[in-house]
Order: structure tokens, then sequence, then C-alpha cells
């Protein structure tokens, strides 16, 4: 319900409880339960929220996120805390409602199957296309991100085939370098996959597999708790998936540890 509440930011409906109610086909105390949930003491809170954000411009979004952070008590910062912790864990619920088996078994079908993985994020989702990238890299070989140091984004693509698997992940405000190379992507016959917040995000228009995973919190910046969540999920289900090649794959890689001598403790 709340990246329905999300996606009605502006919405007249917003204007009371009752009509909103009526637009989500729930009871009005539903709605007052999920705005205590999220740390506010009445819907009013919430309401006004959802009804400024839409006249909020798009580069007034990191201070906008920012705004229960810079106001919080200085001297209860376990409070602001817990109402994040909560937040995740909402998130992390509402992420499972949504995945499905077939989801599961999607992404990893066509992941372990591809001659050829890479992944491409930016800013705080460069860090998810790697975390995601190390992972699929202990079960499987040829993974990596689409460009580093020395190869760039058209280099990447360029030694790309068709059938070979492109994963790419951002969330509102989405970046639109990221969607252009989904484009590209997949207009060559390359197989896109996308990590993304709503189904109405444009990435999914480009790809063949969407998983969704919510990120609404008062973190001063796009919550990555959920979407990193998402990324263990995604490696586990390989992983199973794979059976006894991703076995083999991590059984190398522990050797070359012990050979190497990297570990300690």
């Amino acid at each position: 319900m709340l990246s329905q509440l999300i996606e009605l930011r502006g919405d007249q409906s917003l204007l009371s409880i009752s009509s909103l109610a009526r637009r989500l086909n729930v009871n009005p105390s539903t709605i007052s339960r999920l705005a205590r949930a999220l740390g506010y003491e009445r819907f009013g809170e919430l309401q006004s929220l959802l009804l400024s954000s839409s006249l909020t411009p798009a580069r007034s979004f990191y201070r906008q996120h920012a705004t229960a952070a810079l106001a919080a008590d200085k001297q209860d910062l376990q409070t602001q805390a817990r109402q994040l912790c909560g937040e995740h864990q909402l998130n992390i619920e509402r992420f499972m409602d949504g995945l499905t088996n077939e989801d599961l078994g999607a992404f990893a079908t066509t992941v372990m199957g591809a001659r050829r993985v890479r992944l491409h994020g930016m800013r705080q989702f460069h860090a998810f296309a790697s975390f995601l990238a190390y992972g699929l890299g202990m079960i499987r070989s040829d993974v990596g991100l689409l460009s580093n140091d020395s190869v760039g984004v058209a280099e990447g693509l360029a030694s790309m085939a068709a059938g070979d698997v492109l994963i790419t992940a951002s969330c509102k405000p989405y970046t639109r370098h990221v969607i252009d190379v989904c484009r590209a992507a997949h207009d060559i016959g390359i197989r896109t996959i996308v990590v993304t917040d709503y189904s109405s995000s444009p990435l999914v228009r480009h790809s063949e597999i969407a998983i969704l995973a919510p990120h609404e919190s008062s973190f001063i910046s796009n919550s990555m708790v959920t979407f990193l969540g998402a990324a263990e999920c995604l490696v586990n289900a390989c992983a199973t998936v794979g059976g006894d090649g991703a076995a083999e794959a991590l059984s190398r890689r522990d050797k070359l540890i012990d050979q190497l001598d990297i570990e300690i403790g």
C-alpha cells in the first residue's frame, strides 16, 4: 500500500483520508496505522508530505529527504535510528510480498545460463552493482561491471553479444545515463534485467525481467537496505539453480584463497 501512496503524490484523492481510502480500497483505519508505523503521529503529517512532494523540484530531492534527519532531536538519536530500522523492516516485508517464485526462477535461470553477465549502476547503485557482481562471481565465471577504470560503457557493451545479460539498477530520481545504457543494450539483443523501485520505472520498459525493491524511508538519500537484501536473495537463488556448477566454482575460490593465504582467523 505504501508504494501506491507514493505514486499518488499530489493526487486529489490525498485531500482527505476517506477519499484516499476509497481510492486504495481499504479502511481509513488501515491508512492511519500505516502513518503511525512510518513514525507520524497522525495521517495529516503524512498527507502534507505526499501533497507537497509533487511540488518540490527534482533538484531538491536530497535536501527534502534529509529534512527529518536534520530536524531530529540531537539528544535522542536512538529514536531516529529505531524509526529508520522500522522503515527498513517494512520495506523488506513489502519486497517479499511482491517477490514471486517465478521472479526468482526467471532471474536465476537467465543469469546462470548466460555466456557473459555484466552489471551497471551509478552513484549509490555503483556500490549495489559491485556487491551483486561479487556475489555472482563467486558461483559462475565471466561476471563483472560493465565499465571500469580501463573499459568505458561503450566498449563494455561492444564486447557483449546477443544473449548475454546486462543487469542495471536505479531508483527515483532515476539516473538518465543508466536508462540510456539499458535501452541501448536491449536494442542490440542483450538480455536486460533491472532492479528498480516501481513498475512505472523507466527502466522496466527496456527490460526482460524486473525485480522491484521498495525503499521509502527517512534516510537522507535513497535507502539501499532492501536493494542489498534483494541482491543476497538473487545470489542465493542463482546458487541453487547453478547446482553442482556453483558448488565447483565456490570450491575453486576456496582453494585459491587458501593457496594465497588471504584470510586470517
